[in-house]
């Protein structure tokens, strides 16, 4: 019953045997074949690959999934993440004597894509730097210490606590610091000095500097205000006697205007009363001229009247003596011939009477008898005119 297992057992030891030379070959294969490929090394957002082949630098790659096969090839990462760092020194010595404690903190940055040359320039001396969080943040602090005793001991006491010379100093700190980490090719940012520690006897020493500070500036400030108050009442009792020498100067003012308001007053008066006597006597003479142009045009008139009537009757007889002319002339020709004259009498005669017209011929005192044209009756006179049928 026992040998059985222990026969089985001699059975599976070549077995057994064969499987751990197999393991063993493939782990040694593995050591020896990561040297000559490496497949699908992946490299991260944040990171930076370094491709080497045979110990020597040959590209420096972004992210990305990458395959190399070759004569002892490899593939290291750089990560380009911020590296924090805090640094804390208890007592550094200022240019006065003065200890103060100071914490500095910020972040360190090794090279990437941006600054591959100097990432080939420094691998060989500071590759552990890059590849190594711990060892990169420990560099850092130590320089960050020589920055913050440098900057400080450049500095006395007040200048680098009070006030804004912290701000100074925190610039100090950054840039010799990142002056510094350049010698590695790492850039520092984000310098802040957040605490600033003093030592007991330096607290109680700057606590009373402070109070007699303090209590010199009260008293200077009581002072101030002391004189202050006086100015102001000096002051106030100045203002009063401004007021006063204003108000009497302002009523001595407005009697001034008030005395030359009332002489212009009189003066327009004056003036007023000139012009209307002026005005009068600028009507009386305008009313003198208007008589005077009315008697000369009157006159002009009466003359131009004289003239009109003596040119109408000399009109009128050289008219009168035109009306006349002809019969003037008739008269002559009528006395210088009396038979035509009397000729002219037949013939207005013979004009005056007409066709119907009836002639009775009565002695002289007796009464005419009126004879009615009809039948049986004839004309006595023949008042017809001959006919023009030869020489009148």
């Amino acid at each position: 019953m026992r040998s059985q297992p222990a026969s089985q057992l001699l059975r599976q030891l070549p077995l057994l045997i064969g499987g751990f030379v197999v393991l063993a070959i493939a782990v040694a294969l593995l050591s020896v074949g990561s040297q000559f490929f490496y497949l699908f090394a992946r490299v991260e957002q944040q990171e930076v690959g370094v491709q080497f082949k045979s110990g020597q630098i040959v590209n420096i790659v972004g992210p990305g999934v990458y395959t190399d096969v070759g004569l002892y090839v490899e593939m290291k990462r750089v990560s380009s993440q911020a590296v924090p760092f805090d640094v804390t020194d208890a007592e550094i010595i200022t240019k006065d004597k003065q200890r103060i404690g100071l914490r500095v903190t910020g972040d360190a940055f090794r090279p990437g894509l941006a600054r591959v040359d100097i990432l080939r320039t420094n691998w060989a001396q500071y590759s552990q730097i890059y590849l190594d969080d711990l060892v990169a943040a420990e560099r850092v602090k130590a320089l960050a210490q020589q920055a913050m005793k440098v900057c400080v001991g450049e500095r006395t006491f007040d200048d680098a606590i009070i006030g804004s010379a912290r701000d100074d100093l925190r610039e100090c700190i950054d840039a010799e610091l990142s002056a510094l980490a350049e010698n590695y090719g790492l850039q520092i940012e984000n310098v802040v000095v957040p605490e600033v520690t003093l030592s007991p006897e330096v607290q109680a020493a700057l606590d009373s500097i402070v109070a007699s500070r303090l209590a010199t500036e009260k008293a200077a400030q009581d002072t101030l205000k002391a004189q202050a108050e006086a100015e102001a009442e000096k002051a106030k009792q100045i203002g009063a006697i401004q007021v006063e020498q204003s108000r009497i100067q302002e009523e001595a003012r407005q009697q001034i205007i008030l005395a030359q308001l009332e002489q212009e007053k009189t003066i327009a008066q004056k003036a007023v009363i000139e012009a209307v006597k002026a005005n009068e006597l600028a009507q009386v003479e305008a009313q003198n001229a208007i008589i005077e142009a009315q008697k000369i045009n009157e006159l002009l008139a009466a003359q131009q009247d004289l003239e009109i009537n003596t040119a109408l009757a000399l009109a009128a007889s050289e008219k009168a003596k035109a009306d006349l002319a002809q019969q003037l002339a008739l008269a002559e020709l009528y006395a210088a011939n009396p038979g035509y004259l009397q000729l002219q009498m037949v013939l207005a005669n013979a004009s005056a009477l007409k066709a119907t017209d009836k002639i009775i011929f009565t002695p002289e005192g007796t009464t005419p008898t009126i004879v009615l044209p009809g039948p049986g009756i004839v004309p006595t006179v023949d008042t017809t005119p001959p006919s023009p049928t030869g020489p009148q």
